[in-house]
């Protein structure tokens, strides 16, 4: 079983940063991906980033979706077992839960798949979620 806590949700104004983590019960370099995907009330899913964690050898290795493109930044610290989500120029649209979920080896019954642009990201893990609110 693994676990994944997400932290560093708040309320900010319009332009405002946060930055996200998400600490891994696991060794991040076991999985093949993880990310982040945020659902705001009333509506579907959506995939915000991905970082290829495993071993890849050629290819771009992070996707972010249109809307947040060079807002946000995934990175990871592989020495602690956390994914940090950076976002900028935060804005009301950006208000939601933000999800960290990770693709590890291994089936799971219940998998959660996200797409971002032409690419579909299947996760077998994900967090509980923390609140982003961006408003004035």
């Amino acid at each position: 079983q693994v676990q994944l806590v997400e932290s560093g949700g708040d309320s900010v104004q319009p332009g405002g940063t946060l930055r996200l983590s998400c600490t891994v019960s696991k060794y991040i370099y076991t999985s093949r991906y993880m990310g982040w995907f945020r659902q705001a009330p009333g509506k579907e899913r959506e995939g915000v980033a991905v970082m290829y964690t495993g071993n890849v050898a050629v290819g771009p290795d992070t996707f972010y979706a249109d809307s947040v493109k060079d807002r946000f930044t995934i990175s990871r610290n592989s020495a602690k077992n956390t994914l940090f989500l950076q976002m900028n120029s935060l804005q009301p649209e950006d208000s939601a839960m933000y999800y960290c979920a990770a693709n590890f080896p291994g089936t799971r019954e219940s998998t959660a798949k996200i797409s971002i642009g032409p690419r579909m990201f299947e996760y077998n893990y994900w967090g509980q979620g923390t609140q982003v609110t961006v408003s004035s």
